[in-house]
């Protein structure tokens, strides 16, 4: 649980990242191109997935096809983590092959993998594939595609990845989440129970009230956000989307 916690909290820093306004490109012709070509560049050099990530973002922002021939070969990195990004940009600009190349590393159980990226402490192979899957789940919300729901949503009794399944589902914004994580309410685990909390506050899901109702009385504490109860979380949750029209 310590280890999931900790590559959440690594994610919850990339979140924050990936909000940021980076400097604008040029907005037409060969000065477009030029930005794109350059941008290209930096997404090749860094090896890096925080600041990867963050240039994927640019590239998309561009809206400039052409990006996508020299970083095809990307889709194949041995880093998952590389290999997610260059997907990301493709399925944000339309191509298909990104969206399948991110449900892969989510779905790859068991494949063998050198060291990679997102793992802490002595490495394994079953944590470099625990890592790969949950930041493929965690691009899956970034990419906010409605088709990765029915994906994600077995996922949420995952206990390798479950962690960021209900960040990605309230991030996709899709309802047919709702009902899946209204039955997470009752995980055993209190943290995974806030996560849904705060999944479904972000969803403006007001048919969970009566089961956030009955969470009012869970004291449990979770181990993020200040360390509070869920009970603390349900309340905050039920006054929000009370509130909402």
């Amino acid at each position: 649980m310590r280890s999931q916690f900790q590559v959440h909290c690594r994610f919850a820093v990339l979140v924050v990242l990936s909000a940021l306004v980076l400097a604008a490109a040029g907005s037409a012709g060969n000065r477009e191109r030029e930005s794109s070509a350059e941008l290209v560049k930096k997404f090749q050099s860094s090896r890096d997935f925080y600041e990867q990530f963050q240039i994927a973002q640019e590239l998309v922002r561009l809206h400039d096809t052409a990006v996508l021939k020299p970083l095809e070969h990307y889709l194949g990195d041995v880093d998952r983590h590389v290999r997610g990004n260059a997907a990301f940009v493709f399925a944000s600009l339309g191509d298909d092959r990104g969206f399948d190349v991110i449900r892969a590393i989510l779905q790859d159980h068991s494949s063998d993998r050198p060291v990679g990226q997102g793992t802490m402490g002595n490495w394994t192979v079953e944590g470099q594939i625990a890592s790969d899957r949950y930041y493929a789940a965690h691009l899956f919300g970034d990419l906010k595609d409605p088709r990765a729901v029915p994906i994600l949503v077995p996922l949420l009794k995952d206990r390798q990845v479950n962690w960021i399944v209900p960040w990605s589902l309230g991030e996709i914004g899709d309802r047919a989440a709702v009902a899946p994580l209204i039955e997470t309410l009752h995980d055993s685990s209190p943290d995974l129970r806030v996560l849904s909390i705060y999944a479904l506050q972000q969803l403006r899901a007001k048919d969970a009230l009566p089961e956030l109702r009955l969470l009012t009385q869970d004291d449990a504490n979770i181990h993020f956000d200040g360390l509070g109860t869920v009970a603390e979380a349900a309340r905050l949750a039920i006054s929000k989307l009370e509130a909402t029209p």
